[in-house]
């Protein structure tokens, strides 16, 4: 199974300028992976959705390299996942511009 979460969208504190450490920004992040589903054993994408917003919201990273790192060792770690993908973007920080990163 493949499952696919697209632009779940959110405020949080993020950056390293002063501004950014005061005021909440938008961010958009994407995530798929695979698993395999077994009848007793199924990924709850609400829950995944809920641990990425509880990470960003809590942790107020500085740089959104090190919220891609820890998002993606912490989704490996709690769930048996193969193939994940994650794309965190900065929509509002650039006036002609959305800034992503990915792994």
């Amino acid at each position: 199974m493949k499952i696919e979460i697209t632009d779940l969208t959110f405020k949080c504190i993020i950056g390293i300028l002063d501004f950014e450490r005061v005021k909440k920004q938008k961010v958009v992040i994407n995530i798929s992976f695979e698993y395999e589903y077994k009848k007793d054993y199924f990924i709850d994408y609400s829950e995944v959705s809920n641990l990425v917003k509880t990470i960003m919201k809590k942790k107020k990273f500085l740089l959104l390299e090190d919220a891609l790192l820890i998002i993606q060792k912490k989704l490996n770690k709690t769930y048996k996942i193969t193939k994940l993908k994650i794309k965190i973007s900065n929509p509002d920080i650039l006036k002609d511009c959305i800034v992503s990163l990915s792994c």
